[in-house]
């Protein structure tokens, strides 16, 4: 085996380890979640809306008025909501309208 072969060798046991290094962490953290969302059920908190919160929460205020503002165009156009839409769901159409 030549130098180069056995450096390589090295370099990709050390990778790989370190991949199995972070899986574990990865594991651990997950159970770590979980058990912070069974707490907060045990405190009588909704799980499902604590989780959505959560993936709002890494978003922008500007991707969630945009989200917010389809989904009230799609819940008026299945009849979901009664009354008009609002002015932001109205500018989500027309942008909808424009890239068509």
């Amino acid at each position: 085996m030549t130098t180069l072969q056995a450096s390589a060798q090295n370099q990709l046991r050390q990778l790989v380890e370190s991949i199995e290094r972070l899986e574990e962490e990865k594991k651990a953290l997950s159970g770590d979640i979980r058990d912070k969302y069974l707490e907060a059920k045990g405190l009588g908190f909704d799980v499902k809306i604590i989780r959505q919160i959560v993936r709002l929460r890494k978003k922008s205020q500007n991707e969630r008025q945009e989200e917010e503002s389809v989904l009230e165009v799609y819940m008026h156009a299945l009849g979901m909501l009664s009354g008009g839409m609002s002015a932001e769901a109205e500018a989500a159409v027309d942008r909808m309208i424009a890239a068509e």
